[in-house]
């Protein structure tokens, strides 16, 4: 805190003028969060040991005043449900989850007029006026049902609003605004009990009604001072919204009639240097804060950060600025609520929501789990290393599960542990059970945190916070047991969790001060960045979240967006108002979810600035490198060499060579190192995989034809077996996922259709006079490649769809379910063959026609692709065209330049001085 901060000068008021009074000595402020500050300023102001004063903040003090007991949010909806279902005829009764929707809005609107003391039967039947004004011109016989309903919920509102209050005041219990009323009508009594007490009312801006009555009943009996922090700049300026609640305070109280106003300072106007700095998004400016402070503690290292406050316009900077600010910051103070909505154990407990409500939203007896939520489940890192079901996780996988039953899951972990248990046990036994379920799944997670490591301490943190959560909510349902739904505890989950924040615990009168904006109320700093300067974050955009219209709102005294925006105004002009180094951050960037203009508090300082304050404006842009990423390269040890040797020996496919050429480094990763694609549930059926099938389908066809000429009764039999055949290969490849619905059943038919026409192609071959014999089906083939331009002997090893004798012609003949043109398997030239990808389809077949050469003897060889893309092309032979003749027959000389490339491509494969390089 700075020296001549608004709360060391109260803590003078207090020692001068308080000192022999003050266990009889109240101060009240706007918040907790500045009484640690007070203290500290109080202890600087004295030289002996004194007793502190109680200090409290003004909603503690009106809920004494009051004697009721304050309720959250959610205990009071349910509170108010049980009211509703008391006032409401059975037929006309709401679920919760609808009643929610209103309610909750009503709640507000019910505070609203409580605090600022106004007849609710006025205000709620002027709004049903309204609605029935609206209505006039509708005759009597066009009333429709849901216009009178409509109507009648405006006629039930005072009838909502009394039974709420008495029930609630039955209770001891209380909403802000309902406590603020009985406030001030205990007012007189308890003035009565405080007789020779003292209140000292510190940094309040906007008051309520009920406020502003208790606090000038106290000054009235000459029991309170009130001490406010107005500046003269915006008091003297009519039209300054930083200014408009005091203004009206100093003009309409009948104290400033007889008592001076204290008190007005002159500090805003004094010498500041305020930056306007201008970055790309919500990391653009958490970096540039970090750099502030870096350059804060380089300039003066001996300095500490005690005067140093970020001000976060919005709360999930918080995460990002951490890890923005430099090693050399020693103590830190985070005092923000951090929403307990995106922790890993609230993403844990809402993805085990989302798993078992949908498997109760299926149809059907059987309780039936969707993979996807399985596997978030059982692959959360809160999860997977203590539940030890990594086999179950495989075994999903593997064979394609896309819907799995309960018992299938069970089934398949014989050997449960306790987590497992909890995670797959059937939610049916009402909302109670699951609760304690979570809660019990909560508590087990704890277990396995270490106290000693920081990172596990913040997660233990963040699981607390989700457990005081559904703890909470065990207690609502234990009371209220009307309310047993599932979907209805997953709806009042997800809002209880959004309001559910995580405190942070740090040392609050040392080093750094992170905070909000609400919580910079009261306090001065030296320094100050304030980050998401930016129009709709700082201020916050209108929300008209009420049933009360704006000109109503206006007429009655209630605060409308002018009166919300005016406090925003005040917070930002307190932050400035003693600093002098002022460093104001905002997204440059128009587009995407945090975009916003600039603040108009900034065109604001610009309008209206002072002519003591430098104001400057900047944009930053993060520094990024020269190139953003540098390609890998992988130098070859002799491990590497000793690898590429054993390949060499166990045998090069032609499709390892394609993918040589494609990225060396992919060639690296998946032959060298061994690295597999990780396995993953195949929901809809992939290219590779429906590839696959119509291999194995016409396999599975054309066995039985291995070594004779096929006949045309063949092939119409073979129709006859293609649709049990094509699903018996589904069930094999595709293993237990779902064939018979969506994308995977056309899927299924484009595979049969596939099929059928190559089996079309064949027997229209045949009837014009074609004699094919069947000599091999998907069959391996291998030949060492001996060269002087190699270190060593490399074996060839493929694997080849199909050889044929047609015509009195050997054709071996590669299927591609993919698109292959005409183009892709004619070669022109043989310089540069293994340069470019284009000719991987050409490199390949080749391959196939090297390794069978000696097995075709003096027959006529020729090598091709059918394409079932391009099935209308038919075959498509590999033709070497040279000028204006073709030549596809692979002929010795063919083969010859083919393997003096690919000697040439080996090579270099091979050559210890050429590491592999990315292709980017």
């Amino acid at each position: 805190m700075i020296d001549n901060s608004f709360l060391g000068k109260i803590a003078k008021v207090v020692i001068e003028n308080y000192s022999e009074k003050l266990t009889e000595t109240t101060i009240i402020l706007p918040n907790k969060r500045a009484k640690v500050f007070l203290i500290e300023e109080l202890k600087k102001e004295t030289n002996k040991t004194i007793i502190s004063p109680n200090i409290i903040s003004i909603e503690d003090f009106v809920q004494d005043v009051a004697s009721i007991r304050s309720i959250d949010s959610i205990e009071l909806l349910f509170e108010f449900y049980e009211v509703y279902l008391s006032v409401t005829e059975k037929q006309h009764q709401q679920t919760f989850e609808l009643f929610a929707n209103w309610a909750k809005t009503l709640l507000q609107d019910f505070n609203e007029i409580d605090r600022y003391l106004l007849e609710p039967n006025h205000v709620l039947s002027y709004l049903k006026d309204i609605e029935d004004i609206k209505k006039w011109g509708i005759e009597v016989e066009n009333k429709t049902k849901l216009l009178e309903n409509y109507i009648d919920f405006w006629k039930l509102l005072p009838l909502y609003y009394t039974s709420l209050y008495e029930h609630l005041l039955n209770k001891g219990i209380g909403y802000q605004g309902l406590i603020y009323r009985e406030a001030v009508n205990n007012l007189n009594h308890f003035s009565n009990t405080i007789s020779g007490l003292n209140f000292i009312f510190a940094g309040f801006n906007a008051l309520n009604a009920a406020e502003e009555r208790i606090v000038q009943h106290l000054l009235a009996l000459d029991q309170a001072k009130i001490y406010w922090d107005s500046d003269q700049v915006f008091l003297n300026d009519p039209y300054h919204d930083a200014g408009l609640f005091v203004r009206r305070f100093k003009e309409s109280w009948k104290h400033y009639k007889s008592h001076p106003f204290e008190w007005i300072v002159d500090d805003f106007s004094q010498s500041k240097n305020i930056q306007v700095i201008g970055t790309p998004k919500t990391i653009g400016q958490a970096k540039l804060a970090g750099s502030i402070i870096e350059n804060l503690i380089n300039e003066n290292p001996a300095e500490s950060l005690d005067k140093v406050a970020v001000v976060l316009g919005e709360e999930n900077l918080l995460i990002p600025v951490l890890y923005s600010l430099p090693s050399s910051v020693g103590a830190l103070n985070i005092t923000m609520g951090y929403s307990g909505k995106n922790n890993p154990s609230q993403i844990l407990v809402a993805k085990f929501f989302k798993m078992h409500t949908n498997a109760l939203s299926r149809a059907g007896e059987s309780y039936v789990f969707y993979y996807k939520d399985v596997l978030d489940i059982l692959t959360h890192p809160l999860v997977e290393p203590y539940a030890n079901c990594s086999h179950l996780v495989r075994i999903i996988k593997e064979n394609n599960y896309t819907f799995i039953t309960l018992n299938k899951i069970l089934e398949l972990n014989p050997d449960p542990s306790r987590m497992f248990s909890l995670l797959f046990q059937k939610w049916d036994k009402g909302s109670i059970a699951v609760l304690e379920t979570i809660s019990a799944l909560l508590l087990l997670i704890k277990e396995n945190f270490s106290n000693d490591n920081q990172e596990e301490k913040i997660a233990k943190t963040f699981v607390y916070a989700v457990f005081k959560v559904i703890n909470k909510l065990i207690n609502y349902y234990s009371q209220h047991n009307h309310i047993d739904n599932i979907n209805t505890l997953h709806a009042i989950y997800k809002q209880i969790i959004d309001v559910a924040e995580v405190s942070f615990e740090g040392e609050p009168l040392r080093g750094l001060q992170i905070m909000g904006v609400l919580e910079s109320r009261v306090l001065d700093f030296e320094t100050v960045i304030v980050t998401s300067m930016n129009e709709g974050k700082f201020p916050a955009g209108k929300s008209q979240n009420s049933f009360i219209p704006y000109d109503v709102k206006k007429e009655l005294g209630l605060p409308t967006f002018k009166e919300k925006d005016a406090i925003y105004t005040y917070h930002f002009y307190h932050l400035l108002q003693r600093a002098k180094n002022i460093y104001l951050v905002y997204n440059t960037e128009n587009d995407g979810l945090d975009a916003g203009e600039r603040s108009r508090f900034i065109t604001q300082l610009e309008v209206e600035k002072q002519k003591n304050h430098n104001l400057t404006f900047d944009i930053y842009n993060p520094v990024l490198p020269a190139t953003a990423y540098q390609p890998m390269v992988i130098p070859k040890s002799e491990a590497v060499l000793e690898r590429l040797r054993e390949i060499a020996a166990a045998g090069f496919s032609p499709s390892a060579l394609t993918s040589y050429i494609r990225n060396p480094i992919d060639f690296y990763f998946q032959k060298i190192l061994r690295i597999r694609e990780v396995e993953e549930v195949e929901e809809n059926i992939a290219l590779n995989t429906l590839g696959t099938i119509i291999h194995e389908t016409l396999k599975a066809l054309y066995e039985p034809f291995i070594g004779r000429f096929i006949s045309e009764t063949d092939l119409l039999n073979c129709f006859k077996l293609l649709d049990d055949e094509v699903l018996k290969q589904f069930r094999l490849v595709y293993k237990e996922g779902e064939i018979k619905k969506g994308r995977n059943l056309l899927a299924f038919e484009v595979a049969k259709r596939n099929v059928f026409n190559f089996l079309k192609m064949e027997l229209d071959s045949l009837k014009n006079g074609d004699a094919v014999k069947i000599i091999a089906l998907e069959q391996t083939y291998q030949r060492e490649l001996e060269h002087p331009g190699l270190p060593f002997p490399v074996l060839i090893k493929g694997n080849v769809d199909r050889i044929e004798l047609r015509n009195g012609r050997i054709r071996i003949i590669d299927y591609k379910t993919g698109k292959v043109e005409k183009t892709n398997v004619v070669l022109k030239s043989w310089t540069g063959l293994t340069q470019e990808l284009k000719n991987d389809k050409i490199i390949q077949v080749l391959a196939y026609a090297y390794m069978f050469e000696n097995e075709a003897g003096d027959v006529p060889v020729e090598v091709g692709i059918i394409s079932f893309k391009n099935l209308k092309s038919g075959f498509l032979p590999f033709g070497f065209k040279e000028e204006k003749d073709m030549e596809v027959i692979v002929s010795k000389v063919i083969l010859k330049s083919y393997l003096e490339e690919i000697v040439l491509l080996l090579s270099e494969i091979f050559n210890p001085e050429i590491p592999f390089e990315e292709k980017i």
